[in-house]
């Protein structure tokens, strides 16, 4: 009898398991009980977030998936609270190495857009952020993503009005491998973002505030066609939310990063299927 072809979710469980089989080891130390591996619970959460659902749901929904069960090895499904506490344990590295690991899977040319978007966190509970005084109630993402590909290549997260010039500085340095060209709107206007990118090597396409004369000319003599990519960044943006929801679920601001950063990946190997 013919094998049934592999459906796309299929493929993005198997791809999900290769990456945590390279970013972690079977399990978390030689005392854990051993019912579910680390990989299983990555996968499972980066299962979440591409259906963009509750714990709950997820569960529910694979009783009915052996095809996927098989793929992670899950004889068994966890609880709810398993998953919860999982992606409590699973550290910001963790997440990060995966994520790195994500971009290798896509084609990319070093041509980097950076923007920023917001994302909700107060859609889980309004009366929860008003009784915690949360008065920023968005996050502020920040992503730098390849022109070829979408490939989300790093992001930061803040919970605070930081303003885009201070928030460059620390992408940039943490990626001077990945970017070669910079592309960013006026937010990025800022010389020292210039002079540190040039330094690095990496050349800044960045739009000039226009204050004179002078700022137009220089913009005006911008690369048109190289500086238009930027739009790609506000097309992932779109796809992000619109796949994957616009806020985020957790309550603690550590859980609501670490909820972004899965989504990238998420994004990632979506995008390498």
């Amino acid at each position: 009898m013919e094998a049934l072809p592999k459906s796309r979710l299929l493929r993005f469980v198997e791809q999900a398991m290769h990456l945590a089989r390279r970013a972690v080891a079977r399990y978390s130390s030689k005392f854990s009980k051993r019912r579910y591996t680390l990989h299983q619970h990555i996968v499972l959460l980066c299962l979440k977030v591409r259906k963009n659902t509750t714990y709950r749901m997820l569960l529910d929904e694979l009783i009915e998936m052996p095809r996927i069960r098989s793929a992670i090895e899950l004889e068994e499904l966890p609880s709810p609270s398993t998953l919860c506490k999982a992606f409590n344990r699973l550290d910001m590295a963790v997440w990060r190495v995966l994520l790195n690991l994500s971009v290798t899977l896509l084609p990319t040319n070093g041509v980097v857009g950076i923007d920023a978007s917001g994302f909700d966190r107060s859609h889980a509970s309004k009366h929860y952020t008003k009784r915690t005084k949360l008065t920023i109630q968005q996050l502020k993402v920040t992503l730098l993503v390849d022109t070829r590909s979408n490939a989300i290549i790093d992001l930061h997260v803040t919970t605070t009005r930081k303003h885009d010039s201070q928030i460059a500085p620390s992408l940039i340095k943490r990626n001077t491998g990945e970017v070669a060209v910079l592309l960013g709107d006026k937010g990025y206007d800022d010389q020292k973002v210039r002079a540190l990118a040039n330094e690095i090597g990496v050349r800044p396409l960045i739009k000039h505030r226009e204050f004179s004369s002078l700022h137009k000319a220089w913009n005006s003599r911008l690369d048109a066609d190289l500086y238009g990519q930027r739009s790609q960044n506000e097309t992932v943006n779109s796809r992000l939310k619109r796949k994957y929801g616009a806020f985020v679920r957790s309550r603690r601001w550590w859980k609501q990063f670490r909820e972004l950063v899965v989504g990238c990946l998420t994004h990632n190997i979506d995008k390498a299927l």
